[in-house]
């Protein structure tokens, strides 16, 4: 099989490859194409991936491409992992955010929105290429902000394209390690959109443990979620947030640490990705070693601003570990070899949550086979998740319309509808500062 990995010269690249080269069953990738438009990123990314691949037999062949239609065709799957702007444009995300007082973290609020119209036209431009080229391909999306732009691809490849995310996966291992489940074993009630889902129970063997965990204050807030939002907060809801509600509940605290910060997280990423990069140019640096160093520091400095306001202390080391690319892997499997599981997946609601329409994308537990991905029937959600996820998926259907016309107004409705957010004109300055430091924002008039 044929796997187009598009932004192959991205830095978490080498994550995927790695999960690839442990599957030697019948069936599996037998070539990977990276595409990048930055020919120098790429040869970096391949070079780390020659080392991992040194010793093992039947290690997929990797090669790679500038021309975007070269490598989508005659694609099996298309991994989307772009990154329109790159870090220099998540950074002017932040700071632009940042001096108007509100959020500009990379997939909520002020930031996704503007990560959201500039990316939305590029990955609309390559499902179209993808229904053109490589029509029985699947398309993972691991793009942020993923729901959203998952949406935006589904309206041209319809079921075809499945969002991924990384953090209902390590919420939920984290609930049932601590409950000494084996997180293989448990069904997780998880139900909510990208970066906004709540797990409302963890079922094993037909009998949910999440009240035990809420009973126990101490068990409670002996892991990273406990620790990020405290116990008090989490018996009160009832239920365990994604971490990413941590910028919606505790905003003010959020806005006021980044703030404080001596780095936005993008510009951290951006200058550490730099030195990586830079020192791939050594013919000599022993690239696979430079990389996992780099990605240890990474994933150690991970919301790093929310830990700290909320006294949680260091990521645990169990959870330096990654995870989207096994999701993705699994994924893969289930529809290239009808190996059925169930994941926690970006994708069409259809009739799941009664407050969306049957198109809108949505954050659930998913059957998945050779068919694709089908979401689980769940339970409605409380009225104070339901708000905020249809306040949200609102401001995405206006980052959607806006990208379409090219509305410089409705780029302005889709800021000022958003719960974090708190001004029409903050949302008229927002556009205005985005539009002046994004080239990719230049359709808006």
């Amino acid at each position: 099989m044929k796997l187009t990995i598009l932004g192959g010269g991205g830095f978490r690249v080498p994550l995927v490859y790695g999960a690839l080269l442990q599957d030697h069953a019948e069936g599996r990738v037998t070539r990977v194409v990276l595409h990048d438009l930055d020919a120098g990123r790429l040869s970096a990314v391949t070079r780390v991936l020659a080392e991992q691949a040194a010793g093992v037999p039947d290690a997929p062949e990797v090669s790679a491409t500038t021309d975007l239609d070269e490598a989508l065709r005659g694609a099996d799957f298309v991994f989307s992992a772009i990154r329109v702007g790159g870090l220099e444009g998540r950074a002017n995300d932040e700071r632009v955010a940042l001096a108007e007082g509100v959020l500009g973290q990379e997939t909520v609020g002020a930031g996704g929105i503007a990560y959201g119209l500039r990316t939305v036209p590029v990955a609309v431009d390559i499902a179209r290429r993808v229904a053109r080229l490589a029509p029985e391909a699947w398309v993972i999306n691991f793009t942020n902000p993923a729901g959203l732009v998952t949406e935006a691809m589904s309206r041209h490849l319809g079921d075809r394209v499945i969002g991924i995310c990384d953090s209902p996966v390590g919420l939920g291992r984290r609930i049932a390690r601590v409950l000494g489940a084996n997180p293989k074993e448990a069904w997780i009630d998880y139900v909510g959109l990208n970066h906004l889902g709540w797990v409302r129970g963890l079922h094993v063997a037909g009998r949910d443990e999440l009240p035990r965990l809420l009973g126990d204050p101490d068990l409670l807030g002996s892991f990273e979620e406990g620790k990020l939002f405290g116990v008090d907060w989490l018996r009160s809801l009832g239920a365990i947030p994604n971490e990413y509600l941590h910028y919606y509940y505790f905003n003010r605290e959020a806005v006021r640490a980044y703030q404080q910060a001596e780095k936005t997280r993008g510009a951290f990423l951006h200058d550490q990705q730099a030195r990586f990069y830079a020192e791939m140019r050594n013919p000599d640096a022993p690239a696979l070693k430079v990389w996992d160093d780099t990605r240890a520091e990474r994933e150690a400095t991970y919301m790093a601003e929310n830990r700290e306001t909320a006294g949680a202390g260091e990521r645990d080391e169990d959870d330096l570990s990654g995870g989207y690319e096994k999701v993705a892997l699994a994924l893969m499997r289930a529809i290239a070899r009808d190996e059925r599981t169930t994941l926690i997946l970006n994708v069409r609601n259809r009739r799941t949550l009664s407050v969306l329409d049957t198109d809108a994308v949505i954050e659930v537990p998913c059957h998945v086979d050779a068919n694709g991905a089908h979401p689980v029937t769940v339970e409605p959600l409380p009225d104070h998740a339901t708000g905020l996820v249809c306040a949200v998926k609102a401001v995405e259907r206006e980052v959607l319309s806006a990208a379409d016309s090219g509305s410089q107004a409705t780029a302005v409705k889709a800021f000022a509808l958003h719960p974090l957010v708190d001004s029409v004109n903050v949302a008229r300055r927002l556009v205005e500062g985005y539009t002046a430091v994004h080239p990719g924002l230049a359709y808006l008039r």
